[in-house]
């Protein structure tokens, strides 16, 4: 399921949802591994709405897992701050109203 184009203000809204919920996964020093993209799948399949805290060495390392982990979720991301991103995916019974 391919997922939908966010709005600003659903955007926004996600953000705001985001603000207080900690890490769910954390990638360590082994990387990203397939066992971490699929705690995370698992993760967002659950929550829909998640923050995956990215321990890389520098931003250009940082910034590639976290591409990998979009693109290998179908997942959009609704921001990232320092080694922190917010990673939203609509459930097929989505849990999480989106405003319009």
């Amino acid at each position: 399921m391919s997922q939908p184009n966010l709005g600003k203000t659903q955007l926004h809204h996600l953000r705001q949802l985001a603000h207080d919920i900690k890490p769910l996964v954390i990638i360590g020093n082994k990387g990203l591994t397939e066992n971490v993209m699929d705690e995370i799948n698992l993760a967002l399949e659950h929550h829909e709405l998640i923050k995956v805290r990215v321990n890389a060495a520098d931003k250009a390392e940082r910034n590639s897992m976290i591409e990998n982990i979009q693109q290998h979720c179908d997942a959009a991301i609704v921001i990232t701050i320092g080694h922190i991103v917010g990673l939203y995916k609509q459930a097929d019974e989505p849990k999480i109203i989106l405003p319009k």
